[in-house]
């Protein structure tokens, strides 16, 4: 998901969309001063009340983490499906029957609203049946007919595994990756995000309740600075973020150096095209919970708006009505549909891109301002008339601000949508068979929905192209990320 996050890896700073980006140097952070000095701390983004801080671990200690789960492993891997399942399903237990403790932990540090949070651990309860029931099949040994007596593909563990990992979706950015990793065999060490560490904790906690060994899934509370030394440790075998694409780039360049293997789900800026054959009343009230999901703080949340102009005075008209008559309020209130932005930062940041855009000539539609209010509020936004040097027509806005185009017809469309350096994913309305075709082949991404929301699903595989990284999660395709693809060949 971009964000997605405000990941702190070795050495990270804030970009606009609130990721938390990596210098080339180790001491690059200390040199810019203070003002980018993160605590890992609870801070409450609907009153910007801080909850609690925590500690770093010593050297000492992610030494001994680092030991213990190298240690695991090495019996871990020879543990069968049936008890990893096991353990498996019980986490999944775990996750349905507290998702109310879960999800007030996930609502008071990052401001989602409650009934998405909840919904969130019931679908890191899914995720985790998910692997369970189907992790020995994905990797069963595959026969492969050769001139060989038996020839097969053999999948094994690769060992301890890092994650680094963001703060907009808590759980469930943690749990796709830990559910497969755990299942095929390895081990996972959890670097999260700085404002979110009592949901790491939590996640900890669910892994050992449900019987999984003390060091399988282990949280790392560390400091920035900390991170390129773990990546480093020979006992870490590969990497997987989601965070922005400055921070992919530094991570997949430090562990390329160590031919090491990395996952990247980076930013995106996803278009949701609307063409004349399309039902426009469930478009126009789609688009607006894929703009607005999470506070508008999703990787996949769609963006860019872009309407065939025939029907673009109506979808508008009725884009800014529905988005006018959001509830915004404090997240704990399972009737609120928008809570505050994660972090003053990441309002700061989005207020000047917004601010910028409207400088160059973008037109504000509805809202475009920050809400004067207790906590990190920002209105609910419609830009159109976007140029092109804008923030709101070349960055990927992380919050809920939408930006509306025009187009001419569907190559106008297409040209439109793949204008950008992501990939990840395109969200298409239309009932033309033909649209439908163009649609599914020549939109850039790693994922495109006819007539429906970008969401990302157990069964499927996810992950982007261009500047939104590579590799897949999800789906047998996740699973299969961090073996050893091994190729046997008996005469």
């Amino acid at each position: 998901m971009m964000p997605c996050a405000d990941f702190m890896c070795y050495c990270l700073i804030k970009s606009s969309a609130g990721h938390e980006i990596i210098p080339s140097q180790a001491d690059g952070l200390r040199k810019l001063g203070s003002e980018f000095d993160m605590p890992i701390a609870s801070i409450n983004p609907a009153t910007g009340e801080t909850v609690r801080t925590f500690d770093e671990l010593s050297d000492s200690e992610i030494q001994h983490k680092l030991e213990r789960a190298a240690d695991t492993f090495s019996e871990y891997r020879h543990t069968s499906f049936n008890d990893r399942a096991e353990k498996m399903l019980r986490a999944a237990e775990i996750l349905e029957d507290e998702k109310e403790r879960f999800g007030v932990t996930m609502t008071t540090e990052m401001g989602k609203p409650i009934k998405a949070a909840k919904a969130e651990a019931e679908k890191c309860s899914w995720v985790c049946r998910y692997y369970a029931e189907n992790a020995e099949r994905f990797l069963a040994d595959e026969i492969i007919e050769t001139n060989a007596s038996r020839s097969y593909i053999h999948y094994q563990p690769l060992g301890s595994v890092l994650a680094v990992m963001p703060w907009n979706f808590p759980f469930w950015q943690v749990f796709r990756f830990a559910a497969p990793a755990l299942m095929a065999g390895n081990v996972a060490l959890l670097k999260h995000a700085s404002n979110v560490p009592a949901c790491a904790i939590a996640i900890e906690d669910i892994f050992r309740d449900a019987g999984f060994p003390k060091g399988a899934f282990q949280t790392l509370l560390i400091g920035s600075d900390a991170v390129e030394g773990v990546i480093a440790d020979e006992r870490v075998k590969a990497v997987t973020l989601t965070g922005s694409e400055p921070a992919g780039s530094q991570v997949a360049s430090t562990a390329g150096k160590l031919i090491k293997k990395t996952l990247l789900e980076l930013g995106g800026s996803d278009p949701f095209i609307v063409m004349p054959s399309a039902d426009l009343e469930e478009a126009v009230k789609i688009a607006v919970t894929a703009r607005t999901i999470n506070n508008g703080q999703s990787c996949i949340a769609a963006k860019r708006f872009i309407i065939a102009a025939e029907i673009a005075h109506e979808f508008e008209k009725r884009f800014v009505e529905e988005m006018e008559a959001l509830y915004i309020g404090n997240p704990m209130d399972d009737t609120v549909q928008v809570g505050p932005l994660a972090t003053a930062q990441i309002l700061s940041d989005l207020e000047e891109q917004v601010s910028k855009s409207v400088e160059l000539g973008a037109r504000v539609l509805t809202g475009g301002k920050r809400l004067e209010r207790e906590g990190f509020y920002y209105a609910p936004t419609v830009l159109t008339h976007i140029p092109e040097d804008s923030p709101a027509y070349e960055e990927e806005l992380f919050g809920p601000v939408a930006s509306l185009f025009r187009a001419s017809d569907i190559n106008h469309a297409i040209q439109i949508a793949n204008d950008t350096p992501f990939g990840l994913g395109a969200s298409a309305w239309t009932n033309d068979k033909a649209e439908q075709g163009r649609f599914i082949e020549e939109l850039e991404a790693g994922c495109v929905f006819i007539n429906g929301m970008v969401a990302s699903d157990p069964r499927l595989p996810f992950g982007g192209v261009k500047r939104s990284g590579y590799g897949r999660e999800l789906g047998a395709h996740g699973i299969r990320e961090f073996v050893n693809i091994k190729t046997v060949w008996v005469k």
